[in-house]
């Protein structure tokens, strides 16, 4: 069985809040670091997508907020009722 190596890192009092909001429960901060150190960057993903998908992918989001508005003011009428 091999030992665990540890290493001290210095961060920012920001850097440390920042990080301590994204580690999820029962997770340790090496757990947390190696999770976000596995993301992908959006800009990765820059050009994986044509124009025309981009557009119809624009497009539907644009569609899906105005339904999300739609049925929001609604619910908005039912309770002022």
């Amino acid at each position: 069985m091999g030992s665990t190596e540890y290493r001290n890192v210095r961060l920012t009092e920001e850097a440390y809040q920042h990080l301590k909001r994204r580690k999820q429960p029962g997770e340790s901060f090496s757990d947390t670091v190696e999770r976000i150190a596995g993301e992908r960057s959006l800009l990765e993903l820059a050009g994986i997508l044509s124009d025309e998908e981009a557009a119809a992918m624009r497009e539907a989001i644009e569609d899906q907020e105005d339904r999300t508005r739609d049925r929001l003011d609604q619910l908005t009428e039912q309770f002022d009722q």
